[in-house]
């Protein structure tokens, strides 16, 4: 009775392992990465903790059209933020963990 109970037991450890590996992924966040370089999802700066080095935080603002990016600092939300010109107009910039430019 004891070996029954064990294997039973083995049987439904196994067959729940197996189930779980065929459980669909669950669908990203809803405010996911940005995707391209020229693309933003967000409108303002998101908080997070960024990746981004220094070099490819310029990358990032230089690929929207933006020209002599200084005073680059990351701040303590995680955003990279200075000051660059477009369109020969000097303003604020900021690189959230997501790649959006603002």
């Amino acid at each position: 009775m004891r070996l029954i109970v064990l294997t039973a037991a083995a049987i439904g450890l196994f067959a729940s392992v197996a189930f779980a590996q065929n459980v669909p992924a669950q669908q990203g966040p809803s405010n996911p990465a940005v995707k391209a370089m020229h693309d933003n999802n967000s409108s303002t700066p998101v908080v997070g903790a960024n990746s981004f080095t220094k070099g490819e935080a310029i990358k990032q603002i230089e690929a929207k059209g933006y020209i002599h990016v200084t005073k680059l600092k990351k701040d303590k939300s995680g955003v990279w933020r200075g000051t660059a010109v477009k369109h020969g107009q000097s303003g604020p910039i900021s690189v959230d963990y997501q790649g959006n430019v603002n």
